[in-house]
């Protein structure tokens, strides 16, 4: 681990031009895919705006001395290369920024024109094939709300929430990247003025804040990660969109939880940020009374300090910032979601991704969805243009941002931004 503490160092400086409130320095080195007009798909990183071609680098012989192949580069999705293993995706984040770094004995600078890609040269494309999607309810704050709105506000929690990770499973395949549109959902709902159900188009579509971690290593079934070892099988994370139907949902959900409600889509950052790049914004985790179970129980500090950041813009109008979190806010860390999802035995694959829930902070401008920052539609937002929201109309757009700052260096995963469109549905 020391070479990739020596790699976070807020000291260290490349000789590419990166702007100052750059996410992508050269201590973040994240990980994704993406083309060019010229170019298949294939493996990049960021470095401040360019896009530095990872199978261009790997063909040059710049990865020679690490056993990797260059056919791992020519792939369209990160999965064969989370494979490799952290020894090996470790060497290879070490070697870029070598390649990078300001004092180097490489050429690459020399070349730099044949492997870096102006960022507006490039498409980004979805980063990982995802296998298997949980989506997690790990924020107290959130769940607090939400439990408030909907049942008993003196028994807001049900009584299971504070002794594990509660979460249900998604579906994988309408999981898309940044950018991509995504269509007002129909289904059933139920009004609140009839005892019937109607079919339409969902009237309160939603947003939910949050993040995800993406599996890099196989688990077999009926073995079991620890809290101590789940970190060995977390390759990194994105900035997840878990887009909702209120309305449907609420008339869905008993008994078995959420359904068509979710999986029309949710949306992620492109390019995937190591854990290891995460490392200097290890925080503390909120004290969890009562004490959990010994399978849950952790040592050292498992949570991180990203900001997080919700925008929504109108069609037509300025872009205005509505929500203010932090993902130090979750109750639930990644290690005991991962150590509770394996522990009856479940397997999990390299690609799979555990969705955090929405993280919600104390105060109302941190409430990471439109339920809670409207409270259920109660208190609707102003918006520049003069309009308000409830919830969100069509050709609304919202943009996530994250990043963890520290010593003056941001490390983060620019954003996710997705737009709402009217339903195809004739």
């Amino acid at each position: 681990m020391k070479h990739i503490f020596e790699i976070n160092h807020p000291s260290l400086k490349s000789w590419v031009d990166i702007p100052s409130d750059s996410h992508f320095p050269i201590q973040n080195i994240p990980f994704g895919i993406f083309k060019t007009n010229q170019s298949s798909p294939r493996v990049g990183t960021r470095i401040g705006d360019f896009v530095l071609d990872l199978l261009k680098v790997a063909e040059a012989d710049y990865f020679s001395d690490i056993q990797i192949s260059k056919d791992v580069f020519n792939q369209s999705f990160l999965n064969d290369f989370m494979a490799c293993g952290k020894k090996i995706t470790n060497a290879v984040r070490l070697r870029i920024s070598e390649l990078l770094q300001d004092e180097t004995k490489y050429d690459l600078q020399k070349y730099a024109e044949n492997f870096l890609i102006p960022i507006e040269k490039v498409e980004l494309l979805m980063p990982v094939k995802v296998g298997d999607y949980t989506d997690f309810y790990s924020s107290e704050e959130h769940a607090t709300n939400v439990g408030t709105m909907f049942r008993d506000p003196e028994n807001a929690l049900l009584p299971n929430w504070k002794h594990l990770p509660v979460a249900y499973h998604g579906r994988a395949s309408s999981i898309v990247v940044s950018d991509t549109p995504i269509y007002r959902p129909y289904g059933q709902t139920l009004p609140d003025s009839s005892k019937s159900p109607i079919y339409g188009a969902s009237r309160l579509v939603d947003f939910e804040l949050e993040m995800a971690f993406i599996i890099g290593k196989n688990n077999p079934s009926g073995h079991q990660v620890s809290t101590a070892d789940a970190e060995e099988f977390i390759f990194g994370f994105v900035l997840f969109n878990d887009w909702s139907a209120r309305d449907i949902q609420k008339w869905e959900y008993v008994p078995l939880g959420p359904f068509l409600a979710k999986n029309f889509a949710s949306s992620i950052s492109p390019w995937v940020v190591t854990l290891e790049a995460l490392e200097p914004f290890r925080t503390e985790s909120p004290t969890q009374n009562p004490t959990v179970l010994p399978y849950l129980q952790y040592e050292g500090m498992k949570n991180f300090d990203i900001s997080l950041e919700v925008q929504l813009q109108p069609q037509k109008s300025e872009n205005q910032t509505i929500c203010q979190s932090n993902s130090k806010y979750l109750y639930w860390n990644i290690n005991q979601q991962l150590a509770h999802h394996t522990v009856n035995g479940c397997n999990i694959q390299v690609g799979d991704m555990c969705a955090s829930g929405t993280i919600s902070g104390s105060s109302a401008d941190s409430f990471g969805s439109m339920l809670e920052l409207t409270w259920k539609g109660s208190k609707p937002l102003k918006m520049s243009d003069g309009s308000e929201r409830k919830f969100l109309q069509d050709f609304d757009t919202v943009t996530m941002i994250g990043y963890a700052e520290k010593n003056g260096i941001k490390v983060g995963f620019g954003e996710v931004k997705g737009q709402i469109l009217p339903s195809p549905k004739k």
